[in-house]
């Protein structure tokens, strides 16, 4: 039984995760059209959770949550006015952030469902 409570943990980290993802690519689109403006993306889930338990106690190394960590697009070919933002690129980005969501999301309610079923209840 204390595998559900992780699971639900993870679940939920992995729909946080996505959701600041969804907000980086946003951004992005909503910027296609500023000058200058560097198309950022977000770590992967993995990595970020693999780089917070790293990280031993509140204040170590200077830790930001994972949603707050984004980098720049470095294989991105800029436009004349130094964009760098592919609306294509950020469309199937944005595509893959929503399944990453919707499935957390999914793993989240049967795991809800299976505590349900054991405490009896539906």
């Amino acid at each position: 039984m204390n595998e559900i409570p992780n699971l639900l943990r993870l679940a939920a980290g992995t729909a946080r995760h996505a959701a600041a993802r969804q907000a980086v690519i946003a951004t992005n689109v909503a910027n296609a059209d500023t000058p200058g403006f560097k198309a950022r993306d977000m770590t992967s889930f993995p990595n970020a959770v693999e780089f917070e338990m790293r990280a031993t106690r509140s204040g170590h190394l200077g830790v930001a949550t994972a949603e707050a960590r984004s980098f720049e697009l470095r294989d991105q070919p800029a436009d004349p006015n130094g964009n760098t933002v592919d609306l294509e690129d950020q469309i199937l980005r944005g595509i893959e952030a929503s399944r990453r969501h919707d499935r957390a999301i999914t793993v989240y309610q049967n795991a809800l469902d299976m505590m349900r079923s054991t405490l009896g209840r539906r």
